[in-house]
């Protein structure tokens, strides 16, 4: 039964509650339906013990995530930071990671306390015109990074084939795979997991290799890493730190692991388990970012080797000497700073440590380009039905954003050349900063939703609950009694007061 109500506000409009109702029956998926349908089962262990079954359990979200952190464009970033700065930018990357692992931890946290995703928690939070504003910036980003990703993958097979496949024929090829990876995704999520899990680690395995050859010298390096400062440094070093920044804090990836988790089978009225799920999603967390950095740190240490301060002629001389003399036109023969991306810096690899250099890079570029193509394929699945519960099948959601994507993508390949199509994938890093910025605002304000006044008069009223605080109420916005959101606040724990009775997990909510 429904308690008093205060005075109702005209003004205010109903923007719906974080809570689903008392009664209310589990949303079940059309078929054919996006949302994550398969659950995977928790294992049961001694409470209070740490468990390697269990944390096994919960791996896959995370790494999922973090190949966000691996795309081309990310690999475009650090070799630009590594060939313009050295290793001056490392701490930049590693204080980069840290605020993504924050981002992630924090979204991770949303979806499995409320049960609710970001983007599903956007659209009863905000009113419909912001909430479409922010879907349309949102799918700004995802298309911007799938346009990374065909990039990346056309250039891969282009460096693969010696330049027999062109770059519009790489292009149009992201097409076809694009579709594989749907068929995958048939066979069950543990197994696209493990298949992506796989590609994580030909990447660490190829740009690892090009580290061990590359020697990059370890002082200079752990300095770059540990003491943030960038001497000598203009504006080139200051854009591609802002790149780095861009290139790991991925916006539409915040939306992405806040509904990834939620493939896991947690009792939301246990607060042990959800205690217990927060920790385990976050260690799994902090593992798979951690080798993405470790992959990103061998990019950059390879070109800040090996390219920091070159010359397009000295570049020259080294492929004319080599086994690749055929790709030494590719650099001007002029004394100018070498301007490097994924294209050139394979071959320039190829020059200085052989053949197989070259190869190993293609296959770790391409790794790196299919391997984000599900990631975006997910993520737009998600913030659609999030914010407009708008749900689509997945071949049709793939269509649109990969058409959105090759479009751009193919004209500037048909009727460019290759530097013009390395150079929207710059211009595409830095518009994710800026994007990535959307994505934050609701996370660092989510801390404080239980002192907003936003749901006044929209929550149903519950009687007072034993040892939480009362509300507190301005004249004309009556909430008499406690009021709950079932667990918004991603920093505020209810369960620390002492025992009492068993309550699912809330968020305390009073207007002030």
């Amino acid at each position: 039964m429904m308690g008093d109500r205060g005075p109702q506000s005209p003004s205010r409009p109903s923007y719906g509650s974080i809570s689903s109702p008392p009664n209310a029956e589990p949303q079940q998926p059309p078929p054919g339906g996006t949302y994550l349908t398969e659950k995977i089962p928790v294992p049961d262990t001694e409470p209070g013990m740490f468990s390697f079954r269990k944390l096994w359990a919960f791996t896959g979200p995370g790494f999922l995530m973090s190949i966000a952190f691996l795309d081309p464009g990310n690999i475009e970033s650090d070799l630009q930071a590594g060939a313009v700065a050295g290793f001056k930018l490392l701490w930049v990357l590693l204080w980069a990671t840290v605020l993504g692992l924050l981002c992630q931890r924090l979204a991770a946290r949303l979806g499995v306390v409320t049960g609710k995703d970001l983007g599903e928690v956007c659209h009863l939070y905000y009113p419909k015109v912001p909430r479409t504003l922010l879907w349309l910036t949102i799918e700004l980003a995802i298309v911007g990074s799938d346009m990374q990703e065909v990039i990346g993958t056309a250039i891969a097979f282009s460096l693969l084939s010696a330049g027999r496949i062109p770059l519009w024929g790489g292009v149009l090829i992201t097409i076809v795979d694009t579709f594989f990876f749907l068929f995958l995704d048939n066979y069950g999520l543990r197994k696209l997991e493990a298949f992506f899990g796989f590609l994580i680690t030909i990447m660490a395995l190829t740009f690892g290799y090009e580290y061990v050859v590359a020697r990059p010298a370890q002082g200079e390096l752990l300095r770059g890493l540990f003491l943030p400062s960038c001497p000598g440094c203009g504006q080139p070093e200051l854009l591609q730190a802002v790149g780095i920044v861009g290139a790991i804090i991925m916006p539409h990836n915040i939306y992405l692991h806040s509904s990834l988790v939620k493939s896991r089978e947690i009792d939301w009225t246990r607060r042990a388990d959800v205690r217990e799920a927060n920790m385990y999603f976050l260690i799994e967390a902090t593992i798979a970012l951690s080798v993405s950095f470790f992959i990103n740190l061998f990019v950059v240490g390879v070109f800040g080797q090996a390219f920091y301060q070159q010359t397009n002629q000295a570049a020259f001389n080294v492929c004319a000497n080599s086994s690749l003399h055929d790709y030494a036109k590719i650099f001007p023969m002029n004394n100018h700073t070498v301007d490097v991306d994924i294209y050139q810096g394979g071959v320039i690899l190829g020059c200085l440590f052989g053949p197989a250099a070259l190869y190993i890079w293609a296959v770790g570029l391409l790794a790196a380009g299919q391997s984000s193509t599900m990631t975006g394929t997910y993520a737009g699945q998600f913030v659609m039905e999030g914010f407009l519960k708008l749900r689509w099948s997945r071949f049709t959601r793939v269509l649109l954003t990969r058409s959105c994507a090759i479009l751009p993508t193919v004209l500037v390949a048909v009727f460019r050349d290759l530097k013009d199509l390395s150079g929207l994938n710059d211009l595409l890093n830095v518009l994710q900063s800026l994007l990535a910025k959307q994505g934050h605002h609701f996370l660092h304000h989510g801390t404080d939703l239980r002192h907003q006044p936003l749901l006044c008069d929209q929550l149903p009223a519950q009687p007072p609950a034993p040892r939480l605080l009362q509300s507190r109420s301005p004249a004309g916005c009556g909430l008499p009694g406690s009021h709950h959101l079932s667990g918004l606040d991603l920093f505020y724990y209810p369960w620390s007061h002492s025992a009492g009775p068993q309550l699912p997990p809330t968020l305390l909510v009073w207007a002030s």
